[in-house]
């Protein structure tokens, strides 16, 4: 990788604390690729040849069984992927492909698990990034159980509201069939459950949503803090 494109993403939350020789020994093996939309990065089943950090854009987590598809997760810069994998030197039980122009860093699985055995700094870091991973599941999957469809529908708009900095109204991040696999639904039954907010005054136009009451949206949503706090 060239000299400034490893000084551009050293900073990158993974490498933080971490030895700088550890950094570079992983750095200098490293690939920095720009990918367009709709590319499958890695494909499950494959072996964990490289840890993935995404430095710019987005890319969807998803799985395939016979005819069927879902989304498991949305992830942006700053995010890393196939860590589990990685790290136990095992397949990947996922799939990723880009979800917009997106820039990736691939890291050697071999240099990552080298530098995992040295540094206690770099091995403290992929801990965490599993522990927030293994939280976030957690977290889906109560919001999957607990709550109905409407429910994770309100939830989620209270979340995307607050991250667009809490504007009466938004654009959908990704298209609606992604946000219906990502809460656990058919996409008709998203149109439903869309349709059936217009009484709490969320209006959705195409990719457009907006929020005419958000004090009768958060009744309705009830928001836990240990499912839909991004910070616990």
């Amino acid at each position: 990788m060239r000299t400034q494109d490893i000084e551009a993403v050293r900073e990158q939350r993974i490498f933080s604390g971490v030895d700088p020789n550890c950094v570079d020994d992983m750095l200098h093996a490293s690939f920095l690729q720009r990918f367009p939309p709709h590319v499958e990065l890695v494909s499950e089943g494959e072996p964990a040849d490289f840890l993935y950090v995404v430095i710019e854009g987005q890319v969807e987590v998803f799985a395939r069984y016979c005819d069927r598809e879902t989304t498991i997760s949305v992830l942006g810069p700053g995010s890393c992927f196939i860590t589990a994998a990685v790290v136990l030197d095992r397949v990947y039980l996922k799939s990723v492909r880009s979800l917009t122009n997106a820039r990736t860093l691939l890291i050697p699985a071999a240099a990552i698990r080298r530098c995992f055995a040295q540094d206690a700094a770099f091995a403290r870091a992929l801990a965490t990034d599993l522990a927030l991973a293994y939280r976030s599941v957690v977290k889906d999957l109560k919001n999957q159980k607990l709550r109905s469809g409407i429910e994770r529908l309100a939830n989620w708009l209270l979340v995307a509201h607050a991250e667009f900095g809490s504007a009466p109204s938004f654009k959908l991040p990704f298209e609606k069939k992604i946000l219906a696999a990502r809460l656990g639904m058919a996409p008709e039954v998203l149109s439903r459950a869309f349709a059936t907010l217009a009484a709490y005054q969320v209006r959705v136009t195409g990719c457009n949503v907006e929020i005419g009451d958000l004090d009768a949206l958060h009744k309705l949503a009830r928001p836990m803090p240990t499912i839909d706090d991004a910070s616990i």
